[in-house]
This record gives structure tokens, C-alpha cells and sequence, in this order.
């Protein structure tokens, strides 16, 4: 098992920036790929970034291009730098680890992971 915990949320400005961290422990030396997700209040989960551990290859949603950073933590922790926050950035912010490398993984898809945390709040006033 694998177990995450996020940290860094909080109550910012619009403009403003936020670096949220996901520590992993346990069984992760299979673990391929840490993603970040948010769930804003009556929507689905979405992706947000992702890196793979070996190659450091990064992907970003369209949304949060060029204002996102996600970065390796130690070993298996990410950690998801958020500047020029926009009040559409309000969400529960979730860390996930791909646990088992697999053909045709997809990294953009929730469904993908393998662990997750329990969730970080930001909220971006305006």
C-alpha cells in the first residue's frame, strides 16, 4: 500500500500563488507516475498535471499551462507550484501515484491511479 498526504492549500488572492506538496510512504518503489487532480463543488474530478518518476516528462492541462509547475518530491512526493491564480482554480486539490507501470497508461485519466489522497482546499477570491 501506498499512502498520501497533501499539504499547502489554503485562502489566496486572484494573482496570486500557492505550492501544494504530496509526501508518499509505504510500498512505492513500483510507483511510474504522481498526477495532480481538483474537484470543484458539483463537478467531476479533473486532471490537473502529471510527471512520471523516471524521465521527469510533464503534462499539463490546457487550463493551467504555463502557470503550473509539478515537480518531483524526494523519491515519490510531487509537489504542484500555482501561480496567476484564477477564481476557476477553486477546488479540492488531490494527489494521486500510478502504482504499476501499464500498457496504454494514460496519465490524464483518473481511472489510471492507483492511490490517492485525501484532498488539500483552495480557495482563490477574487
Amino acid at each position: 500500500q501506498v499512502q498520501l498526504v497533501e499539504s499547502g492549500g489554503g485562502l489566496v488572492q486572484a494573482g496570486g500563488s500557492l505550492r501544494l506538496s504530496c509526501a508518499a510512504s509505504g510500498r512505492t518503489s513500483t510507483s511510474v507516475a504522481g498526477g495532480w487532480f481538483r474537484q470543484a463543488p458539483g463537478k467531476e474530478r479533473e486532471f490537473v498535471a502529471a510527471i512520471t518518476f523516471s524521465g521527469g516528462s510533464t503534462d499539463y492541462a490546457d487550463s493551467v499551462k504555463g502557470r503550473f509547475t509539478i515537480s518531483r518530491d524526494g523519491a515519490k512526493g510531487t509537489n504542484l507550484l500555482m501561480n496567476s491564480l484564477k477564481p476557476e482554480d477553486t477546488a479540492v486539490y488531490f494527489c494521486g501515484i500510478v502504482g504499476y507501470h501499464a500498457a496504454g497508461m494514460d496519465l490524464r485519466d483518473r481511472l489510471d491511479y492507483d492511490f490517492w489522497g485525501r484532498g488539500t482546499q483552495v480557495t482563490v477570491s477574487s
